[in-house]
């Protein structure tokens, strides 16, 4: 069954190659969906698949040399809406 998370990065997520890394892993673990980074300084990140596969994907994001950078996460988990056909950033 594909499920969808939501989540926004806060903390010193933008110009560390943040949403790059993202796109790695999500498409690393053939997920679809999109990253780009807000305003405010957060990174938004939706994307669709497995659900063991996106609980995969948020550990990585966190893990390593970003998980420092990282000061807190809002995860949404929401209904997949099947539109995705890769995983992109959005600049």
């Amino acid at each position: 069954m594909i499920s969808r998370i939501h989540l926004f990065y806060s903390g010193y997520v933008q110009g560390i190659g943040f949403r790059f890394t993202a796109e790695r892993i999500a498409l690393s673990l053939n997920l679809r969906g999109w990253t780009k980074n807000l305003g405010d300084g957060r990174v938004e990140v939706v994307a669709e698949g497995e659900k063991n596969l996106l609980e995969d994907f948020m550990r990585q994001l966190q893990k390593g040399f970003l998980g420092r950078y990282v000061r807190d996460v809002e995860v949404n988990w929401e209904e997949a809406t099947g539109k995705f056909e890769s995983f992109e950033i959005k600049f």
